[in-house]
């Protein structure tokens, strides 16, 4: 997973999944966005993160997928200038990414709306939106609930590590009475961050022979044997930020458009690498498919020879096996 904030973000507004999400690429590029898309929001992006997951291919072929899939249009990176209300600023990149294909006109309006954002609290998940709560406490109240038994009040956590006290040490056997008057005192214990364990061995480590008064010991050792106040960690608010300025990124180099320009999400020179190492995408011409191994036909002869084996017959036939 990349850091919080970062990594694999969803566009919005997704097709749902189907066989063709991805028919219009090879295969090998194919078989890496179906890996993508499934990887969980927050993932990292980066070629060198997906290629140490992925089951079957290395840096270079995940690094070269991934261009072809941004061409395709279903991946961008867009680098967002942050402004903060304490007027510091800094550059984030985003990587975001779309089942759906989109044409290159969706990035760049993708892009504009992402401008003037409020990104003060840009990645919070687990936190369930108010509008949600609301409509779940509607629907709890429309159906006729059954009748409440009376609640039984439960002993708390600090009132029970006296009461165990005569079940460890049957010379510090408190009545009711006394753990009712010592709970404040335990209740202390525990939000300082002591433990039910701490309070008992406090209360009968070093006992005398014999307790006279269980209930004053008690009192006296919890009061002089009290751990310090946890220091409190003050949280700073989180200043309201927004995104002052927007431009595309090269998703493989990390170029932008402040010095080079960038066509359908990638530079110039990084389109000439993927363009050099094959077609950008589409159908893979039958004569690069795999056929039987090692087989070969010659031209205008119907015979198909299998290579392997004819290596093998000329090296018996010369003395070499």
């Amino acid at each position: 997973m990349a850091k919080t904030g970062y990594g694999k973000r969803l566009t919005g507004d997704e097709d749902p999944h189907a066989d063709a999400d991805f028919a219009h690429l090879s295969p090998r590029d194919r078989e890496i966005a179906v890996f993508v898309d499934h990887l969980e929001e927050g993932h990292a992006m980066g070629y060198k993160a997906i290629a140490a997951v992925h089951p079957r291919y290395g840096q270079q072929a995940v690094r070269t997928s991934l261009g072809r899939i941004t061409l395709a249009g279903h991946l961008r990176w867009i680098k967002e200038h942050i402004t903060v209300e304490d007027d510091s600023m800094r550059w984030v990149t985003r990587t975001y990414w779309s089942r759906t294909r989109r044409s290159v006109e969706w990035w760049e309006d993708f892009a504009r709306e992402r401008h003037g954002k409020d990104v003060t609290e840009d990645h919070m998940p687990g936190l369930a939106r108010v509008e949600d709560t609301e409509e779940i406490e509607e629907a709890v109240s429309g159906v006729e609930q059954p009748e409440a038994e009376e609640p039984v009040e439960q002993p708390s956590d600090a009132y029970r590590a006296l009461a165990d006290l005569r079940s460890v040490d049957a010379r510090m056997p408190l009545s009711d009475g006394d753990c009712r008057s010592l709970e404040a005192l335990a209740q202390e214990w525990l939000s300082r961050g002591a433990t039910a364990l701490d309070i008992t061995r406090a209360l009968t480590d070093g006992l005398p022979p014999t307790v006279d008064n269980p209930g004053g010991l008690a009192r006296n050792r919890l009061e002089n044997k009290m751990p310090p106040k946890k220091a409190k960690i003050r949280q700073k608010a989180a200043r309201r930020a927004h995104v002052s300025r927007v431009i595309m990124a090269c998703g493989l180099c990390d170029a932008d458009e402040r010095t080079t320009e960038i066509v359908s999400g990638l530079c110039r020179e990084c389109i000439e690498l993927i363009e050099a190492e094959g077609p950008v995408y589409g159908a893979v011409p039958d004569t690069f498919l795999p056929g039987p191994r090692g087989s070969s036909a010659l031209p205008g002869a119907d015979e198909v020879i299998d290579v392997t084996e004819r290596v093998e017959a000329l090296r018996r036939a010369a003395g070499l096996r």
